[in-house]
């Protein structure tokens, strides 16, 4: 059943002293040798700025690239609600392993565990380092960092910066990062776009990008190359990424040889503020660090559901004995802060049995009276005032007065390139960080540990892993850009170009987008059955031939084109459509955020097949047109007890 292409190099002994005793068993790279090497990084969110600093700081010579504009608007801005670390300062008796065991279990048991304890272990040093940046995180009267809690724990371990956190974290490590750009180690290219991975004698060495405000194809050696460009959620159209956030950087490396990982894992959030309409483009996300004090419910009664959804009837005035408040009623342990896709699938078996409380049937209520009632306004307000001014502006509700509407969307990817213990892909040289991997969350990320994972890969394990690497590299000349390899890998990206703005069709991408978004969120969203992942797989390959034949990109090809851009990113996204339904067609179980109907529980709970689907799923190319090969890796857990997830009690 399992191969041994896979090899994971997870260091042998107590789960405890694995990374310690990793880090001084690998090689590492002399001063003087750094400044001989060269690394090319993808992406300026929290993995990549971090891991850029970092690297800069050790001497390397780096280069990073940033789709945007600014470093600063790398959609890591977004994350509003914390950053899980286990510092126990609320002495509710959190630890390292508490940590360490709700990620995998909030993850369903389907992440590597050694992977997941070292993120737990190295989760303090991010607090520490990013103080010591100046983030200024949330503080109790007497000064020391304040902490709250969020889904999938029963202790308050998140720290935050009101509801901006992602933003002050990501200006901590942009501050960095520009350092090192003023120091001359790292050369910062902005507005740039990785089209394709150039390898030589089967190692990463650079990369051709595309110049966006030219259009010019640029060539970029290096010894090894980092990919922190995020996760492919946008395959769905609408989701609470960014509408530049893609997936092309990754499935380069895909169509090169690097596997692609449990790609069926997409999470659904529950706190999203509802679809409102058809021209709709993205979703707004209302930060999980609103359930700490917002309960969620909705009406008992459909005839209370009827004169709501016709505005004969305000929320308020419903009473609290003719409120469901479901997510209480069913865990009664963890309540309203269940992990996203519990919290998400009762959402949508409420709305599905005619609860929904808005004109499409499809909202709940995220309701704060309780806690004003409790705590007062300013209370509330100085914890959320930002999230709630966001609602209110979007809306035209204000939250203090009425309860938020809020429906699961598409939000974070657990999986990802496929990378070892060190973070490197099957490919040598070839190192993927943050959300781009799929290492530590398995099949459900917890809130607030997303950030938690891109600056552990890029300030704590990246900068000494990629060592191990290197430290053979160093009588390796600096890579050769007019290599026949880079003549070939630009060539093809041109024609690439060329052949999607020669189809001249009569579509505009965003409309043969928005059709692979309904099929993907039909078929391969929330609930997933044999039958409409089938369905699913055909319907794409209907779309991959529309755009082929009918796609139409306005302007030139060789200037600033961002219709061309959103065409090459759908092109890399109706592919990775495919491989997330043919992975979770494969994956005959529910887990986390794959849940197939067929594999529930009487009260429908995910149920999950250990013995036949315990590993993680790593796809490999296999040429255009052919179906990629699965390869499997057997999770293997020694200091964890396997078990039916319970939030119950």
């Amino acid at each position: 059943m399992f191969d041994n292409k896979l090899q994971s190099k997870i260091p042998a002994g107590p789960l405890a002293e694995k990374w310690t005793r990793h880090k001084s068993d690998i090689k590492v790279v002399s001063p003087a040798n750094k400044r001989k090497l060269e690394i090319i990084v993808i992406g300026t969110g929290l993995g990549g700025a971090s891991a850029a600093a970092s690297l800069g700081e050790l001497g390397y010579n780096v280069k990073i690239f940033c789709i945007s504009d600014s470093p600063r608007r790398a959609h890591s801005i977004a994350a509003q609600g914390g950053i899980n670390a286990a510092k126990n300062y609320q002495n509710d008796n959190d630890s390292v392993y508490r940590l360490f065991y709700d990620t995998i279990k909030g993850g369903d048991y389907r992440s590597r565990e050694a992977n997941v304890y070292r993120l737990a272990e190295v989760s303090p040093l991010i607090i520490d380092q990013c103080v010591a940046q100046g983030v200024p995180f949330a503080r109790e009267y007497g000064g020391l960092l304040s902490n709250r809690s969020f889904g999938g724990a029963q202790v308050s371990r998140t720290f935050y910066a009101r509801g901006q956190t992602g933003q002050q974290l990501l200006l901590g490590a942009y501050a960095a990062l520009n350092r090192q750009i003023a120091e001359g180690k790292v050369k910062s290219y902005h507005r740039h776009e990785m089209l394709d991975l150039v390898m030589i004698d089967g190692k990463a060495k650079g990369i051709i990008a595309r110049n966006l405000e030219t259009g010019e194809l640029e060539r970029h050696g290096a010894h090894a190359v980092v990919i922190a460009s995020g996760g492919y959620g946008n395959v769905f159209f609408l989701s609470t990424n960014a509408m530049n956030s893609n997936v092309s950087a990754a499935i380069q490396c895909y169509r090169h040889g690097a596997f692609f990982a449990n790609p069926c894992f997409a999470q659904i959030h529950p706190t999203c503020i509802p679809v409102h309409g058809d021209q709709q483009s993205k979703l707004t996300l209302m930060s999980e660090s609103l359930r700490n004090d917002g309960r969620i419910w909705v009406p008992k009664k459909l005839e209370d559901v009827e004169k709501l959804r016709k505005k004969q009837l305000k929320p308020s005035q419903i009473s609290e004995d003719d409120r469901d408040y479901y997510l209480e009623r069913r865990y009664p342990a963890f309540g309203n802060l269940v992990p996203r896709d519990v919290a998400s699938r009762a959402a949508k078996e409420r709305c599905d049995a005619g609860y929904g409380v808005n004109e499409t049937g499809l909202a709940v209520f995220l309701d704060f009276s309780t806690a004003i009632d409790r705590l007062g306004k300013k209370v509330i307000a100085e914890r959320y005032g930002n999230l709630f001014q966001m609602y209110e502006k979007i809306t035209d509700v204000n939250p203090y007065e009425e309860p938020m509407q809020i429906y699961p969307a598409i939000h974070y990817t657990m999986g990802g390139i496929w990378v070892d213990y060190n973070l490197m892909t099957t490919i040598p040289g070839l190192y993927a960080i943050g959300e781009a991997n799929f290492s530590d969350h398995g099949g459900n990320r917890l809130g607030a540990s997303a950030l938690m994972q891109g600056l552990a890969d890029g300030y704590f394990v990246l900068p000494y892993t990629i060592g191990d690497y290197l430290s053979k590299e160093i009588q390796t000349p600096k890579t050769d850009i007019k290599d026949k390899a880079f003549d070939e890998a630009e060539k093809q990206v041109k024609e690439k170009i060329d052949k999607i703005f020669n189809v001249k069709g009569k579509q505009p991408v965003d409309a043969i987008h928005k059709k692979l978004g309904r099929v993907m969120w039909e078929y391969v969203g929330m609930a997933r059955n044999d039958k409409g992942l089938r369905k699913a797989l055909d319907l794409i390959e209907e779309i991959r031939r529309e755009f082929w034949s009918d796609v139409l990109v306005p302007g030139e090809n060789t200037e600033f084109n961002q219709e061309l851009e959103k065409a090459v990113r759908l092109a890399d996204f109706i592919e990775t459509g495919k491989l997330m339904a043919l992975d979770a067609l494969n994956r005959r179980e529910s887990c986390g955020g794959h849940f197939r109907e067929e594999m529930q529980t009487e009260d429908g709970e995910t149920r999950r097949d250990d013995r036949n689907f315990m590993y993680v799923s790593a796809w490999e190319y296999q040429g255009e047109g052919k179906d990629p090969l699965l390869h499997r890796e057997p999770l293997i857990y020694e200091s964890v007890r396997v078990s039916t997830r319970n939030y119950k009690d």
